[in-house]
């Protein structure tokens, strides 16, 4: 694509002059994305300003309109921004899914109620949701280190017909015939070590290249606004968007808790056998002076996560001290020590069994998940009790039940995998150990909550099915004057049962994260039964128990391999395939539309690259021009637009018009994050933009009304859009109308209605006055 020369001039007072009766309409797409040629409808564009990643473009024939106010008298100069490639891209992005425990738990962060005051309380809540993503990170590096050194180096290795089925493990494996120098169970562990060490390791490199791409791109200065009295939402602060200082923070500590953890299952082995009796007293002495160190270290790490949280308030250029900076290279200088210890020769030290240590490792990990989750749980009834919202999702516990899952994804994952890989190594059963006990249980819950699953859909299928029932009467109603098509009917009518069903969101969260919690505790139950032996009275049952569990957990393993395959493969088609990306990309899009503030691993945030763009393009083209402005979001674009228009200085802010469609605005993100998005943050936008126009139908299930309270003046939501346009064939629509759904809002002849009543608002030479609150619909003005 042709690369446009900059062609509008950004100072000057007679150029300000000349254009100050242009008008421009930033268009946003919104999910799934799309070519700027669609958006303009024009085969000819232009990139105005950009790069590669995220651009404006303009028609070729509108690069030099402000030189041109005059041809553009009564329309406006389209300008579209395509930001599709910030979210996709090759097929090696979609491994960014196997992120998602660490992206539901920072979404967990900013799901905390709407509350005025009790910093501490608010800052308390950060706090706990940072130290869950920590022991997600420590969670998976462990099941790394369950794999490789537990089921691999120590069971595998240390076992001769394991060792003969696996030829890639026979140079590990103690032979009586010859003893190779990695034989010895220590340089076992220390050689598998490397294994989450690399893991840790990657990582880590993952987030810096992405931290460099996303989060040190600067936003557009402003002044803070206080929002004590107004309910501003946080996301107008001038650190927003410039997580640069949090992440490398947090990168440094989670990297560095993995490398300790992964020197920690590598010291506390060898150091567990020197202890015994008749064990080398130097050794001994090494082994405590090393676990001590680590243990240093892990509180450091602690201190380092529990120090501070986001800094919005301000620009926050800075970078910590040397100590926080270097804790990763301290931590792999522990686990090369650690391997140099446990590769100390040991006479008489062999393999059986199991790797000690790991139930207890995991054990305490789900304690303390369950532990932090309750507490957050309590400090989110706290804040929501300050300030109730009746929108807001499973009354202000959303933060909680999100976290809760984020939980339950990491042990799932972490239990399936080891699960799957103890059963691959060991085919017939009878060779290995297994992994802890605990991890099988966990495996074993994946059937029993994919059965709740299917109980539950079957309800909100009975549910859809009744609601349709009821559509068919007001679909009817709608289209009064039309001939009856009972086929038509019934399709109109089941678009928008279906679309109801996003509503129902927070139940499923609520049924799952309740289903996950009672299944967690029961595994944990499960695994402390296995591990003591019944009572001659309880054989016969415990029998029966351990055999259904048996079974689950069979089942479980296979499933979670069947599910890894599954999740790689739709990756691959979500950034390949435009229509798989629309389909699953929404829930995408949310998760990654909000800054890394709780785990530095999650996959990036493209609004701190998209929100910076919208604003700098709306904040230097008002100023230059004089002009005035509409930006015109769709779907998830109308939440970029209103980020943006909350970045904006008040002087420019009241030179923007917001015109939204198919915006989850309310009815996703209002719900769901009620802080940032909830009744207060939004009436305050309608109040701070000059004007504000919502468009949403029935039949879409993401996009709805902005349901702003009466009293805060003219309405924003206009009424619903029919869809389809015509019920059956008429003059104007000869062939079948399609129902749009969340999609082509620009094809009812309502957005360019909408579109021209907020240009005329904000025409400075035809002053319209601003209706009274309570103005009729048809007035189409909307007063900030």
């Amino acid at each position: 694509m042709e690369r446009a020369q900059e062609r509008v001039s950004t100072d000057g007072p007679d150029q300000g002059a000349e254009a100050s009766t242009t008008a421009l309409e930033l268009l946003v797409h919104g999910v799934g994305g799309t070519t700027p040629q669609e958006m303009l409808n024009d085969p000819s564009t232009v990139r105005i300003t950009g790069d590669d990643t995220a651009a404006v473009f303009r028609r070729a024939e509108d690069v030099d309109a402000e030189s041109r106010p005059e041809d553009y008298r009564g329309r406006p100069v389209p300008e579209a921004y395509v930001w599709c490639n910030l979210t996709s891209g090759n097929s090696a992005r979609a491994l960014w899914l196997l992120l998602l425990p660490f992206m539901v738990v920072n979404l967990a962060h900013w799901m905390r109620p709407n509350t005025r005051g009790r910093r501490r309380t608010v800052r308390l809540y950060g706090l706990l949701v940072r130290l869950a993503g920590l022991t997600l990170t420590v969670l998976f590096v462990a099941a790394a280190c369950e794999v490789a050194l537990d089921l691999a180096a120590w069971q595998c290795a240390g076992t001769h017909a394991c060792a003969d089925r696996h030829t890639w493990l026979g140079f590990l494996s103690p032979d009586v015939s010859h003893d190779g120098w990695w034989s010895m169970p220590g340089r076992r562990l220390a050689l598998a070590a490397v294994v989450p060490a690399a893991l840790t390791g990657l990582l880590w490199y993952l987030s810096r290249r992405t931290w460099s791409a996303y989060e040190s791109v600067r936003p557009m200065p402003h002044r803070a606004e206080p929002d004590e009295d107004t309910g501003r939402s946080g996301l107008g602060s001038p650190g927003f968007w410039y997580g640069r200082r949090l992440v490398a923070r947090l990168r440094a500590a989670h990297t560095a808790a993995g490398l300790l953890t992964v020197a920690a299952a590598v010291g506390s082995s060898a150091a567990r056998h020197d202890r015994a009796p008749g064990g080398p007293a130097l050794l001994d002495t090494l082994g405590w002076l090393l676990l001590a160190a680590i243990l240093a270290a892990a509180a450091v790490v602690l201190g380092v996560i529990c120090r501070r949280g986001r800094s919005e308030n301000r620009l926050d250029q800075e970078l910590d001290k040397h100590l926080v900076r270097r804790l990763p290279l301290a931590a792999l200088v522990l686990l090369l020590l650690a391997a140099l210890y446990a590769g100390w020769e040991r006479p008489g030290w062999h393999s059986t069994g199991r790797l000690l240590g790991g139930g207890i490792t995991f054990g305490g990990i789900a304690l303390v998940q369950g532990a932090l989750v309750i507490a957050l749980a309590v400090v989110a009834r706290v804040l929501y009790r300050t300030r109730p919202d009746r929108r807001a999702a499973l009354n202000g516990l959303a933060g909680p039940a999100v976290a809760t899952l984020a939980c339950a994804l990491g042990g799932v994952m972490s239990g399936g995998v080891a699960q799957r890989v103890s059963d691959w190594l060991d085919g017939t059963g009878t060779f290995l150990a297994g992994p802890p006990v605990l991890l099988t249980w966990q495996a074993s819950v994946i059937p029993v909550l994919l059965l709740v699953l299917f109980v539950f859909c079957g309800w909100l299928g009975r549910r859809a099915w009744l609601l349709r029932r009821v559509e068919l009467g007001e679909v009817q109603l709608d289209y009064p004057s039309e001939p009856r098509d009972a086929a038509r009917t019934s399709s109109i009518a089941s678009t928008r049962a279906l679309a109801t069903l996003t509503d129902r969101a927070p139940l499923l969260i609520a049924v799952v994260a309740g289903t996950t919690l009672l299944l967690g505790a029961g595994a944990i139950v499960g695994a402390k039964m296995t591990d003591e032996a019944p009572a001659p009275a309880a054989r016969s049952a415990y029998a029966f128990v351990h055999g259904t569990a048996q079974t689950a957990q069979a089942l479980g393993s296979w499933l979670i391999g069947l599910g890894f395959i599954l999740f790689v493969t739709w990756g691959r088609r979500a950034y390949k395939d435009a229509s798989a990306r629309r389909t699953i990309g929404i829930l995408w899009d949310v998760g990654t539309f909000w800054p890394r503030a709780a785990h530095p691993f999650a996959p990036p945030c493209y609004a701190e690259r998209a929100v910076p763009d919208l604003t700098w393009r709306m904040a230097t083209w008002t100023r230059a021009t004089g002009g005035r402005l509409v930006i015109s979001g769709h779907s998830q674009g109308s939440v970029l637009a209103a980020a943006a228009a909350w970045q904006l200085e008040p002087s420019d802010r009241k030179r923007v018009a917001l015109l939204t469609y198919g915006s989850p605005l309310e009815r996703l993100y209002g719900r769901w994050f009620p802080a940032h998005f909830g009744p207060a943050a939004l009436t305050s936008l309608h109040h701070e933009v000059d004007c504000w126009r919502n468009l949403h139908r029935l039949t879409d299930p993401i996009g709805g009304p902005v349901r702003l309270p009466g009293d805060c003046g003219p309405e924003v939501d206009r009424p619903p859009l029919k869809d389809p346009l015509a019920y059956g064939r008429t003059a104007a629509h000869p062939l079948p109308a399609p129902i749009l759904g969340h999609s082509d809002y620009q094809a009812d002849p309502a957005f360019a209605e909408e579109r021209e009543r907020l240009l005329a608002r904000l025409r400075p030479e035809v002053p319209t006055p601003r209706p009274a609150a309570g103005a009729q619909e048809d007035s189409g003005r909307s007063s900030a």
